[in-house]
């Protein structure tokens, strides 16, 4: 078991305007599986990564990671698992426009405490891993979006991380890219070399649909769930 979470309660405000976010989520993810997570707007999907990459407390339950036991500290006493488990990958490409593929990517490992000289050949092999290899000196404005979000990717899994976090990660994109972002995630998790999962929080049912497994978010909790039930829908295709 990679990744293991139970009992995860958050809620916000307090008072009679607390609102309690999730209520009690459990849930496992294998090593090298893709994960969908669904759900309506505002059900938690957002707290729920924030929470497992280390970037908000929960209120009570725990997460195991590999052998890194966290959930309800703050930010600052988990800086070791943002900064060695868990990478993130937004909709928004998050790089910096007059940086170079490679220093885009080499710059977020030297921030992390890693040297200079080893920050490149990380930077180079990961870019090498997400096919971009012939494009490592391009500034954002020469990339597609599909290269720009490629260099993200590149950037989450340059510090070896075990599981990445990909939070509306096709969003940008057109039909296409968004295809080969997918098959990029699929041979990440299938390279058994780096043993890799992959959490990614969609809205499209279509890139749910190719995850090895989806989840549904509602009511606080998550549950084993299909695009039909995930969109509402009843056994003879009317919303429920």
């Amino acid at each position: 078991m990679m990744l293991r979470i139970e009992s995860l309660t958050k809620a916000f405000g307090s008072g009679a305007n607390k609102l309690h976010v999730l209520k009690g989520v459990d849930m496992t993810i294998e090593e090298g599986e893709m994960v969908a997570l669904m759900g309506p707007s505002g059900s938690g999907k957002s707290t729920l990564l924030n929470i497992i990459g280390g970037l908000l407390a929960a209120d009570a339950g725990s997460i195991a990671l590999d052998d890194r036991t966290y959930g309800l500290k703050g930010p600052a006493s988990v800086v070791d698992v943002r900064r060695n488990q868990v990478g993130w990958i937004f909709q928004d490409f998050h790089l910096i426009d007059g940086l170079s593929a490679i220093d885009n990517v080499a710059f977020a490992l030297e921030v992390a405490g890693v040297s200079s000289k080893e920050a490149e050949q990380r930077a180079i092999e990961a870019l090498e891993r997400v096919g971009l290899g012939d494009r490592m000196q391009f500034v954002p404005e020469q990339l597609s979006g599909g290269q720009q979000q490629r260099v993200a990717i590149a950037r989450a899994i340059a510090g070896e991380r075990r599981l990445l976090l990909a939070d509306e990660p096709t969003g940008n994109l057109d039909i296409a890219s968004a295809a080969e972002v997918l098959d990029l995630f699929k041979s990440l998790c299938a390279d058994e070399s780096k043993s890799m999962s992959i959490l990614m929080v969609t809205h499209d049912p279509d890139l749910a649909s190719k995850a090895d497994r989806m989840l549904l978010l509602r009511d606080g909790q998550t549950v084993a769930s299909d695009i039909r039930s995930a969109w509402g829908l009843d056994e003879g295709g009317e919303e429920e």
